[in-house]
């Protein structure tokens, strides 16, 4: 393991996770320190990162897939990326291992460290969850349940068993959070526009169903907003079973909790996040829930509260002190990522010219979101409850802001314009996610045919004719 020998003339910052976080870490320090006061390395398994809020809509086919994303050689300018995932943290000797797609694992040394490595899936050990669901919480998890949702309604408009298509047009969503009711009334917005285009399935073929453990939905906005959000669902014949779990879904039967029992070919999870597991494989302080320990500073700290010098931590990953709410963290979401990642860059700038560090504080701007096209909530500054259309306007404005760099603003918004002059994309390319399949099949040598003896000899065949012809006579 390499161990730096001596002091290097530019101190270096080892950002892990491209990420909000890390994004906008980097981002910030860069702008406020030249490249001779420091140099930022970004670590991160994916060349790029996904603005989360942003999933439902693109499962919608609403926004482009590609334009969620933010290219981190595009966004990152003057800053180095290495693709890879992080396997170890030794921070006492300032070492991280990264292993590549291909290739061995390396060690590389920093000065400062931020941990900004997200979270991932929450999942419980329900039999057949881990063969039959999938998440939401990537694009490619996105764009994967968007195919498979329009696939399945493409493969029951030629199915003829009614139990088939019943199995195929039903579709589970597990979590009752912010992702999965956005998920859900989005992905059930798009199917009911596509089914309106088959004659051979009707509106009341289609079943969409919400499992949520607790006695209610959206915990983040009030329970006014929460009841009228219920009350849209239910309208739109969306089944919700509340206070309810899901026990089983092995090959695709369904069992809740409450005894309901039924088939279906798709489940979807979105029951809440965890820290980055690679946390534990660390010399970190960690909570009971695995994040990495904080001051309101994002500097991390033990648990007698003493500084870990030269460590940080942002995001979902870490457990950070939220100052308006006193014995509370921030929770998870990009409205706190985003802005502890400028906050955390602005006090690694201050760092790095040896000044004092500032308390990262935010107050809840509101939260909103999408039901579907032309539809929404929003709860602003705590007071201000904004349903329908009005809300959905300022889903949209709100986090196409949030978005970084023009480009991908320019191409949301661009998207925008186009599916309001134009319908939208309902064709399923489910071949996208094995695309050598076809290929693969093609390449099968045909099995050698099977010949009869009679078509090997003439004469047994003629004398095999005769018998034949004697036994007809």
């Amino acid at each position: 393991m390499p161990r730096p020998t001596k002091p290097r003339k530019v101190p270096r910052v080892l950002v892990l996770g491209g990420g909000t976080v890390g994004l906008y870490t980097a981002r910030r320090l860069r702008k406020r320190l030249g490249k001779r006061e420091a140099a930022i390395v970004v670590v991160d398994p994916r060349p790029y990162m996904t603005y989360a809020p942003f999933l439902p809509e693109a499962a919608a086919g609403s926004i482009d897939p590609r334009n969620v994303v933010a290219p981190h050689r595009r966004a990152l300018k003057g800053v180095d990326v290495l693709q890879g995932k992080v396997s170890q943290i030794h921070h006492a000797e300032r070492t991280v291992e990264i292993t590549p797609e291909e290739g061995e694992p390396y060690w590389v040394t920093y000065d400062h460290l931020v941990v900004g490595l997200g979270s991932v899936a929450r999942t419980l050990p329900i039999p057949g969850l881990a063969e039959q669901a999938i998440g939401f919480k990537n694009v490619e998890e996105a764009i994967a349940v968007r195919n498979h949702v329009l696939n399945r309604i493409e493969a029951a408009a030629s199915t003829w068993d009614p139990e088939l298509r019943r199995r195929m047009l039903t579709f589970v969503f597990v979590g009752g959070g912010f992702a999965g009711i956005e998920a859900l009334a989005e992905l059930e917005d798009i199917a009911r526009y596509t089914v309106a285009h088959y004659k051979q399935i009707e509106q009341d073929e289609l079943r969409f169903v919400l499992v949520e453990g607790s006695p209610r939905i959206l915990p983040e906005v009030s329970e006014e907003l929460g009841g009228y959000t219920l009350e849209q669902l239910r309208k739109r014949r969306i089944e919700i079973h509340l206070s309810t779990f899901l026990s089983s879904c092995v090959d695709g039967h369904i069992v809740l909790s409450n005894k309901l029992e039924f088939d279906a070919d798709t489940v979807v999870w979105t029951a809440g996040v965890k820290a980055n597991p690679v946390l534990q494989q660390s010399d970190l302080p960690l909570d009971q829930m695995g994040r990495v320990t904080c001051n309101a500073a994002l500097q991390v700290v033990d648990a007698d509260g003493t500084v870990v010098p030269d460590a940080y931590a942002a995001g979902d990953c870490a457990a950070v002190p939220d100052l308006y709410e006193p014995g509370k963290f921030c929770p998870p979401n990009a409205q706190h990522a985003l802005r502890q990642g400028n906050h955390l860059g602005d006090n690694l700038a201050r760092v790095l010219r040896s000044a004092e560090v500032t308390d990262y504080k935010h107050k809840n701007v509101g939260a909103v979101a999408s039901l579907g096209m032309y539809k929404g909530v929003a709860q602003m500054f705590g007071k201000i409850k904004v349903r329908g259309f009005p809300a959905w306007v300022l889903h949209r404005t709100y986090h196409v802001f949030a978005m970084p760099t023009v480009n991908r603003k320019l191409r949301i918004m661009a998207g925008w314009t186009g599916s309001l002059l134009l319908r939208r994309e309902v064709v399923p390319l489910g071949a996208l996610h094995d695309p050598r399949a076809e290929f693969r099949a093609a390449s099968v040598p045909p099995k050698p045919r099977i010949v009869e003896p009679s078509e090997k000899d003439p004469e047994i065949a003629g004398g095999t004719a005769a018998a034949k012809a004697k036994s007809a006579s």
